[in-house]
């Protein structure tokens, strides 16, 4: 089975500050599944790193204010064509992200605040019928 999963969480270096992370579950997923990395920041034309951003009022906007909402859109697109291209039924996303947080994000303020919200590509993915879980949820698939 092929699951989506946001190429920072594989230690691949993409997120807004220009690091990655590592799932604990990583190495026992690899065996199981056929992981699919993927950066919707990236598809969408975002260089790495790159100011952090925040949802506000259904914009993603920059820190410095910037509107990337068109950014966030595009490359989520590009990865619904790949859900899709690869079959993939669940997406394993970076929680919080404006990209890919689903049920928290953080609030627009950046003050560190979270909210109930979904990023743009999460949302994408689950109106598309992806079953979308962060990287703290990964259990149940082992």
């Amino acid at each position: 089975m092929n699951i989506l999963v946001s190429a920072c969480l594989l230690n691949l270096n993409c997120r807004y500050n220009g690091q990655g992370q590592t799932m604990p579950t990583t190495s026992q997923l690899l065996k199981k599944y056929n992981l699919v990395p993927i950066c919707p920041e990236i598809y969408g034309g975002l260089s790495t790193p790159r100011e952090s951003s925040e949802i506000k009022n259904g914009r993603v906007i920059s820190q410095s204010g910037k509107d990337l909402t068109e950014y966030f859109e595009r490359g989520a697109q590009e990865i619904l064509k790949l859900a899709k291209l690869y079959n993939c039924k669940y997406a394993i996303l970076k929680e919080r992200s404006p990209s890919c947080g689903y049920k928290t994000i953080y609030d627009g303020t950046f003050s560190g605040t979270v909210i109930n919200g979904n990023g743009i590509l999460a949302d994408l993915l689950a109106k598309n019928g992806l079953n979308i879980l962060n990287e703290n949820e990964t259990d149940w698939l082992l």
